[in-house]
């Protein structure tokens, strides 16, 4: 028993059991016996099966690679110690400080969930995208499709042809792409200063030297900067382009950057972006077989010109109809199960979803 609470699997059910659902931005589920995040959470959030978060518990795995240890460190939110002591159970050696880290900390993955709507990732200082939120993956895309290695900024910007793998879904077009490549160069540059032993870093630097003519232009410039901001349009499938402000903040003491995606409030784009966490907001089914979804008064009111057509198999579309004026359709709908779908949000309309219903 005491060589098995010493264990890697013991250790990750302890940080495990003892993180509430909301810490992590996961909503809580009422009537559970078991505290803290479920494994499905977890194997979510660390981008990892459910079998193996299992297997890793009961202590039938027990040598992850550093890329899973660091994944896993993230979603626990453990502390640098914690994330240290992760490693070594598992084998590992910690992350040395001269190297780039991944790791998010607790307080940091805290603001991010906390963010609310805006789209907002933190990536690391070598431009690896390291985690994000939900309205990130509502406008951009959602990044698990992307193999790991690929979720870098650099390697996005400065890779062509087949071996180009976008870290957005769809088109993302910069209002000034050249100063947007040169900053990121120079922002890349900067790092290189401050790990210049990083062993991804300089494969990264290397590749991009190789492969890319542009990218090589601006590394030999020499030029050092900080990459701070931008204005970017995200061509949505579904709702069309959105123009944001993109602000790259900095995390002190760890060089990772939040990158945050803002609209001009009251503007259109604002409304667009909007009716993108509309569109990729998750349904849950309720008594009687109604299906419920996130959306406020103020977008049904503010939109009223667009007809929002609510899907019972979980897909929104937006779309206008044709011959009439547009506007915003908030008659419930049959779903697949002989239900209707409602609105999660209070009156709408001035008629209380609940009642609905009745």
């Amino acid at each position: 028993m005491a060589t098995n609470e010493l264990s890697l699997g013991a250790a990750l059910r302890a940080w495990r059991e003892r993180l509430p659902p909301e810490a992590a931005g996961r909503p809580s589920t009422k009537g559970r016996r078991t505290p803290g995040m479920r494994r499905e959470d977890l194997a979510d959030l660390a981008g990892l099966s459910v079998d193996y978060v299992v297997r890793l518990e009961q202590g039938r795995a027990t040598n992850p690679s550093a890329q899973v240890a660091t994944a896993l460190a993230r979603a626990l939110q453990l502390s640098t110690d914690e994330r240290d002591h992760l490693h070594r159970l598992a084998g590992l050696q910690p992350p040395h400080a001269g190297a780039i880290s991944d790791h998010v900390p607790p307080g940091l993955q805290r603001i991010l969930s906390r963010l609310g709507d805006a789209p907002a990732a933190v990536f690391a200082a070598d431009w690896q995208l390291v985690t994000w939120n939900a309205g990130w993956r509502a406008l951009l895309g959602d990044p698990t499709a992307i193999p790991v290695k690929d979720r870098n900024l650099v390697r996005s910007r400065f890779t062509s042809g087949t071996e180009c793998h976008p870290l957005a879904g769809w088109p993302v077009v910069s209002t000034n792409p050249e100063a947007t490549d040169r900053a990121v160069v120079a922002d890349l540059r900067r790092a290189s200063g401050r790990y210049p032993d990083d062993p991804r870093l300089k494969a990264l630097v290397h590749e991009m030297l190789a492969s890319s003519q542009r990218f090589a232009e601006l590394w030999q410039a020499g030029t050092v900067a900080g990459h701070v901001e931008d204005r970017k349009t995200i061509h949505h499938p579904e709702i069309g382009p959105i123009t944001v402000d993109c602000d790259v903040l900095g995390a002190a003491d760890t060089d990772l950057k939040v990158v945050i995606y803002t609209a001009v409030p009251g503007s259109e784009d604002a409304e667009r972006l909007e009716f993108a966490l509309v569109l990729a907001a998750p349904s849950r089914v309720v008594q009687g077989g109604d299906v419920l979804r996130p959306i406020s008064q103020e977008v049904s009111e503010r939109l009223g010109r667009h007809h929002l057509d609510l899907r019972s198999e979980g897909q929104q579309r937006l779309r206008r109809k044709e011959g009439s004026e547009p506007q915003l359709d908030l008659r419930p709908t049959r779903s697949a199960r002989g239900g209707r779908v409602v609105h999660d949000a209070g009156p709408v309309g001035g008629v209380d979803p609940e009642k609905q219903r009745e």
